[in-house]
C-alpha cells in the first residue's frame, strides 16, 4: 500500500543517507517530511536542493539543525548560515548552476552518463571536470545525480500515487522522482483513483513509492 503514515515512509532514512528535496525557496517543498526528518534526528545527510532556503523555514530548518554535512544546490544567498557553515567547513556545499544541476538530476532519471554544458567552461566551475571539444566548441561533463531518497511536495495524489502540481509547485518536484531509489511524495489532498484527469498527471505512479499527508 502506497499510503503510509509520516514515519513509516522516512523509517528507512538513516544517518549518511543522500536525499533530494523538491520544492523553490519552499514553493513545493514537502515541509512535513522536513519536519519528520527532523524530529527523527538523523545525522551526516547529503541533500541535493535548488536552494537552502532560510534558517527558518524548509531545507534550511535541517541545515540550522545541524543534520546536513553535505548540500549539492544551485542558491544559498538566503541562508546566511549555509554560507557560514561553508566557510568554517562544518558543511561542504557544491554549487551548481541552476540549469545544469536541473540536468544533471534528469540525466541521472533517465540512466544517462551526464550532460555536456558550456555553462562555467573557463570559470571556477570547471576546476576538476573534463572538458570535451565538440565541433570547435568546449564543453564541461558533468556528472549525473541520483540519490537514496526523494521528499516530493505534491497538491493532489491518487490513491495508486499519481501526482498533480498546481502552478508552480512543479519546479525541481517533477524531474527529482525520476532520479532516486525511493520516492516519498507529501501531498494536501488524496483522492480516489482516477481523481485526476490524465493529462494533469505531472509524476506517474510508478515513481512513487509511499504518499504521505491528504490533512486538506
Amino acid at each position: 500500500m502506497k499510503i503510509v503514515s509520516i514515519k513509516d515512509a522516512i523509517a528507512n532514512i538513516n544517518d549518511g543517507a543522500t536525499v533530494m528535496i523538491g520544492g523553490f525557496f519552499a514553493c513545493g517543498t514537502p515541509d512535513p517530511l522536513i519536519d519528520a526528518l527532523i524530529e527523527k534526528g538523523v545525522q551526516d545527510l547529503t541533500i541535493i536542493c535548488d536552494d537552502t532556503d532560510t534558517p527558518t523555514t524548509s531545507i534550511g530548518k535541517l541545515i540550522a539543525n545541524d543534520q546536513v554535512k553535505k548540500v549539492i544546490t544551485s542558491h544559498i544567498g538566503r541562508n546566511p548560515l549555509s554560507g557560514q557553515k561553508m566557510q568554517d567547513g562544518t558543511m561542504e556545499v557544491e554549487l551548481c548552476p541552476q540549469g545544469t544541476l536541473a540536468e544533471r538530476i534528469r540525466s541521472g532519471g533517465a540512466g544517462l552518463g551526464g550532460v555536456l554544458t558550456p555553462t562555467g567552461v573557463g570559470t571556477e566551475v570547471a576546476e576538476g571536470k573534463q572538458v570535451l571539444n565538440i565541433d570547435g566548441k568546449d564543453y564541461l561533463l558533468e556528472k549525473p545525480l541520483r540519490a537514496d531518497f526523494a521528499l516530493i511536495g505534491a497538491t493532489i495524489a491518487d490513491e495508486k500515487g499519481n501526482l498533480y502540481f498546481a502552478a508552480t509547485t512543479r519546479n525541481f518536484n517533477t524531474i527529482m522522482a525520476t532520479a532516486a531509489d525511493i520516492v516519498i511524495a507529501s501531498t494536501e489532498l488524496i483522492v480516489p483513483i482516477g481523481g485526476i484527469q490524465p493529462e494533469h498527471v505531472a509524476v506517474p505512479y510508478i515513481f512513487v513509492d509511499y504518499v504521505v499527508g491528504g490533512g486538506k
